[in-house]
């Protein structure tokens, strides 16, 4: 009897160090993670105030020429602000309808063996390399394009816009089909006991129910987009222009940065800061945007699951 409580004692200690081993692991995971995100705004803001010492907040944050690298120095963001958003303009226009039409396809149309299929086949756009979609958008869809506006440079907004729309296309898909998926069937069967229609029902019950999430798909899309770097660097030229025309070049932030990074530019100096500060406005942007996204679930998930 007592050396069947000894084991048992034992297989119990056992048990809770297995589960403190992993609980560990799992602190230690969660901490590299933390650590890593405080060292980068660390380094941001470190190497930013550096820049900020010789370049005033309000040249930086209001000029309207950007010229780092040039005898005549500049250091207005808007330029690589104004083509970053152009281009994730042109790829929302793409993958945001888009992706929500497939996405209520897969939920509400397909079947599950198709919807087993299509759904794993959409999502290997996602592991394309980026730089492929780079060259496949300045050697193809650019000519292509260029028969059709025969005005259309060849580096502009347009071209890099498109294809980047079309990487992003299974996020939205995918998320969005999943909030879709999870709208309670009860929905559904109370739009139908009313005489509602199909389209009826998933345009007026089940969108609607759904909002929270697609909402979230959207805006992680367009942070998607904001943070796209080779696509822009390899399709979009690297020219800063203050300018809303897709068929003109432009440059993004994170085109700027690869730029810099070439090693062309001097360690240390005012010219190589830039790319920390420019680093700092793109981690405020994309932080903002991945938190609205945060609130909108959050505020649909206290609304349809109480």
């Amino acid at each position: 009897m007592e050396q069947v409580q000894t084991i048992s004692h034992a297989g119990i200690s056992l048990a809770e160090l297995k589960e403190k081993c992993i609980h560990a692991i799992f602190l230690f995971c969660g901490c590299v993670s933390i650590f890593t995100t405080i060292g980068i705004v660390l380094v941001l803001a470190l190497e930013g105030a550096f820049f900020f010492q010789e370049v005033p907040l309000t040249e930086f944050l209001f000029g309207t020429e950007w010229t780092p690298l040039f005898f005549n120095k500049s250091f207005g963001i808007l330029p690589l602000v104004c083509g970053t958003l152009l281009t994730s303009a042109v790829a929302l226009c793409v993958a945001l309808p888009l992706g929500l039409i497939i996405a209520i396809y897969l939920s509400e149309f397909a079947s599950s063996r198709a919807r087993s299929v299509l759904k794993p086949t959409m999502e290997v756009l996602a592991g394309i390399p980026t730089v492929v979609y780079g060259y496949f958008a300045l050697l193809y869809v650019t000519p292509l394009l260029q028969k059709i506006f025969p005005e259309l440079l060849g580096f502009n907004a347009l071209s890099p816009g498109l294809v980047m729309g079309i990487m992003i296309l299974p996020m939205v898909a995918s998320l969005s089909e999943d909030a879709i998926y999870a709208v309670p069937g009860s929905l559904r069967q109370g739009a139908y006991a009313l005489g509602a229609g199909k389209l009826q029902t998933i345009f007026g019950v089940i969108l609607p129910a759904a909002f929270g999430g697609i909402a979230a798909s959207f805006i992680l899309a367009m942070s998607r987009a904001v943070g796209e770097t080779m696509i822009v660097a390899i399709a979009a030229g690297q020219q800063p222009q203050l300018t809303l025309n897709v068929f003109e070049p432009v440059e993004t932030m994170t085109a700027f940065i690869v730029q810099v990074s070439l090693g062309d530019t001097p360690h240390g100096t005012l010219a190589y800061r830039t790319i920390f500060a420019v680093g700092g406005a793109l981690f405020v942007l994309t932080f903002l945007l991945n938190s609205l996204s945060l609130w909108i679930r959050g505020r649909y998930q206290e609304r349809y699951t109480g």
